[in-house]
């Protein structure tokens, strides 16, 4: 997050940044209540570089696609952070992601799965 946006600003830019999607494409479903937090372990903290990177603190949101056949594109900055996509289960992302981040992924997508689930 820049200094000057707020949650939801950080959220557009990075979605656009990462998917090429922008907000006419994506309903807000909901949000986490507050910041959700990480410490990375020691060997992956930065201590010695700027800014000092120790953790994160996060707040997630749950997107809809309005359409189906959206078209992503991966190419909107000079370094993509991804080159592909998958449609994975609502849970899988708790269970895959990087050992530090599991809490606080279960923790997230306990908060947002009730709003995943309403019509």
């Amino acid at each position: 997050m820049n200094s000057d946006e707020t949650p939801l600003e950080a959220m557009y830019r990075e979605l656009h940044e990462e998917t090429g999607l922008d907000k006419k494409q994506v309903q807000i479903l909901g949000s986490t209540p507050g910041w959700l937090r990480y410490q990375l372990p020691k060997r992956f903290q930065r201590t010695n570089s700027k800014p000092l990177c120790i953790g994160q603190k996060q707040v997630w949101f749950l997107l809809k696609l309005h359409d189906d056949d959206v078209q992503f594109n991966f190419e909107t900055t000079g370094e993509p952070e991804f080159r592909d996509f998958r449609w994975v289960d609502f849970w899988y992302p708790a269970d895959n992601v990087v050992r530090f981040k599991r809490r606080v992924y279960r923790q997230a997508l306990t908060l947002l799965e009730p709003m995943a689930e309403s019509p």
